[in-house]
């Protein structure tokens, strides 16, 4: 495996990295599930699924893609329930690092704006704290259907889209992302903010629509 890991890494992260990269070439797509169910419960293997998705799915069928990244969003989805059910049980200790007011404006937002306030956060890539929401989630009392859902939508999108890269785009997919993920985040922030600020306008013209014709 040539991985050209960005300037700065430690040497125990990219050993780290390399360990998971043959977990999953042993294991296919069990081995992607069991590292995803852990990326996304209690341990922090940043970039590590968008990374694997696209070294395993280069070169390879659309079939095959499809199946790894499936395995992918399982895994993620299994491991963010597991953090939503301690969120849910005992969460409270985030309550010692963040202030009260603002997780009073946390538990306002979820309220407001229900499957998006967990939807966005699981697309956007590190260094955006999604274990965090996944939490405030359990601890505000979000119904785990919608979660569940939510997650496997906003994981969907995120691994499918990387699988689809390597597929169409082999090594160049692969260099871009080990070099620009960053950029990757800030961009589909962009377009999600643009689809939210276009829906609340659409909604917003409907009940105004719907004001005119009854006076």
């Amino acid at each position: 495996m040539n991985l050209a890991l960005q300037g700065g890494v430690g040497g125990w992260v990219k050993a780290a990295f390399v360990f998971l990269y043959e977990l999953a070439r042993t294991l296919g797509g069990p081995g992607l599930f069991l590292i995803a169910v852990a990326d996304s419960s209690f341990l922090s293997l940043p970039e590590s699924n968008d990374l694997l998705i696209v070294i395993l799915s280069i070169g390879r069928s659309w079939e095959l893609m499809a199946y790894y990244a499936a395995m992918t969003v399982l895994g993620s989805v299994t491991g963010c329930i597991f953090l939503f059910a301690v969120g849910r049980r005992g969460g409270r200790f985030l309550t010692r690092r963040v202030s009260e007011k603002k997780m009073l404006r946390m538990e306002a937002a979820y309220r407001r704006w229900g499957m998006w306030s967990i939807l966005i956060p699981s697309i956007l890539p590190p260094p955006t704290p999604f274990k965090v929401f996944v939490l405030w989630a359990g601890m505000f009392g979000v119904p785990l259907r919608k979660f569940v859902l939510a997650v496997l939508i906003g994981r969907s999108f995120r691994y499918y889209m990387w699988g689809v890269l390597a597929v169409a785009f082999g090594e160049r997919a692969r260099y871009f992302l080990e070099n620009n993920l960053r950029l990757v985040g800030v961009i589909l922030f962009v377009l999600l903010l643009g689809v939210i600020l276009a829906v609340i306008l659409v909604r917003l013209r409907s009940r105004e629509g719907r004001r005119e014709d009854l006076v």
